[in-house]
């Protein structure tokens, strides 16, 4: 395989403006600045006005109707915001606006019929969920009609994705984070470890190259499509190794967000909503679609068993316990294995071929940044409520501006959805053969059974069923 076609990062100062990890956090800080001005400007319709929201549930078409009627400028100015920042942001990153913005026009029209049609009384009482249906209709378009190749510039789910986990950063409280920090990162830790190892043993014993195995690995250990990518640059690996990583974390990501929750669902009584999100965020094998899962399964909770534990919506402390675990807990991962594999791979692969061994530095290329953004983005709004009384933060600023940047963070995630099912092409999976597809889904059913196990019995009574007692009672 030629120099060229092997995976390479950006190192120095240019990652700051030249990789998708920095870019989501400039634009979820853009939107959380944006909000804080408006909001301590007295300017509340204009950011509602911004992130205008979904329609509420309807059954006639006349509500629906009358709904966008209201807020059709609403919609402009939303769709208006995501084009420009999106579409500057992509150029720095080597898109074409040319090919970009229709693109991401498509993307945003899509996302508003979804909307429409997962509001509809129907379609919530069978828990059919935008997200559910984004991921959905993406599969049939992409998989029934063939879209031309440029249109692949407005389905940036990895892009899309980090904004929304940055955003989501806005939203959960910082003290939660480090009260369930220890047993996070046990779980974490136990889960990356033993499903990488699983997945690379197995593979190597079927026969797969070494690099391949790496990055299946580190697809189905930590964070899915991101930890395919950083893995194959931090082995060499080659681009064909981390395009069947990403089919194969896209696969069995999909069958995890229906897996997970039903079974999650079937249980009697029905599983915990802190201990489902803990399972879904170590199990789950990409952020969008464990996001998708958690969200489902919190909904469900939410309409069939209780709207609140201790005070708490039963829907926050699912999506709660899903973010503990999948972005603080196995995302870390990333830089971590990483840099174990650039060791191994450049001090015992690799020795021939450049002689030279690993900086310290390299952990710090691998991390993934965005993770970053997530802490920064907690710990500022925690310092924002901290400001004023509960009574203030209840009935002013948590509808006014906590509401309006989970309304902007479930646009980015609806854009994801919709592109993971757009580029999600089933038909090229057949080349790859068995081994490799045998290889990661040993390991993923290991980790499936594992994480079952670590968040219902081993950490569930000591920390997913305490997470209530944790969340700020504001």
């Amino acid at each position: 395989m030629a120099e060229e076609e092997r995976v390479e990062v950006v190192r120095g100062w240019q990652a700051l403006w030249k990789t998708e990890d920095w870019w989501a956090v400039w634009m979820a800080f853009i939107v959380i600045f944006i909000s804080l001005a408006l909001y301590y400007t007295g300017n509340i319709s204009a950011l509602k006005t911004l992130a205008v929201s979904a329609p509420p549930k309807w059954k006639a078409l006349s509500q629906v109707t009358a709904y966008y009627k209201t807020h059709w400028f609403g919609y402009i100015v939303n769709y208006v915001f995501w084009l420009v920042i999106f579409t500057i942001s992509s150029k720095i990153l080597g898109f074409k606006p040319r090919d970009f913005v229709p693109s991401f026009t498509f993307v945003y029209i899509m996302s508003i019929l979804i909307f429409f049609v997962a509001t509809n009384y129907y379609a919530h009482h069978y828990n059919i969920e935008p997200p559910i249906l984004a991921v959905i209709v993406g599969l049939i378009l992409g998989n029934l009609f063939r879209f031309p190749k440029w249109m692949d510039a407005g389905f940036r789910v990895e892009y899309y994705i980090k904004t929304g986990i940055v955003l989501l950063g806005a939203t959960l409280p910082f003290s939660l984070i480090f009260m369930a920090g220890p047993y996070v990162l046990a779980q974490a830790s136990i889960i990356a470890i033993i499903t990488f190892l699983s997945i690379f043993y197995i593979g190597r014993g079927l026969g797969i190259d070494k690099r391949t195995a790496a990055v299946l690995g580190a697809g189905g250990a930590v964070c899915g499509v991101s930890a395919a990518i950083a893995m194959a640059a931090a082995v060499r690996a080659k681009k064909e190794d981390y395009v069947f990583g990403i089919a194969a974390v896209i696969i069995m990501a999909i069958i995890a967000i229906f897996l997970l929750p039903g079974i999650a669902m079937s249980m009697h009584p029905p599983m915990h909503p802190a201990e489902a999100g803990a399972w879904i965020g170590t199990s789950e094998f990409a952020d969008a679609a464990g996001f998708a899962a958690a969200d489902w399964y919190g909904t469900w909770y939410y309409d069939h068993v209780a709207k609140t534990i201790m005070g708490i919506s039963t829907k926050d402390l699912c999506i709660w316990a899903y973010t503990l675990m999948k972005v603080i807990g196995r995302d870390i991962w990333i830089g971590l294995w990483a840099f174990v594999m650039a060791v191994v791979s450049t001090t015992r692969w690799e020795v021939e071929e450049t002689g030279a061994k690993p900086s310290a530095m390299e952990i710090w290329w691998r991390f993934p940044k965005f993770v970053i953004g997530f802490f920064i983005a907690s710990a500022l709004m925690t310092a924002v409520i901290g400001t004023v009384s509960a009574d203030v933060y209840l009935h002013h600023m948590k509808p006014n501006l906590i509401a309006p940047i989970k309304t902007m963070r479930t646009w980015t995630f609806i854009f994801t959805f919709f592109s993971i099912g757009m580029t999600t092409r089933f038909r090229e999976f057949v080349k790859f053969g068995a081994r490799p597809w045998a290889a990661f889904f040993i390991g993923a059913a290991i980790n499936i059974v594992l994480g079952f196990i670590l968040s219902h019995y081993i950490f569930g009574p000591i920390a997913w069923l305490r997470l209530p007692e944790w969340a700020p009672k504001i």
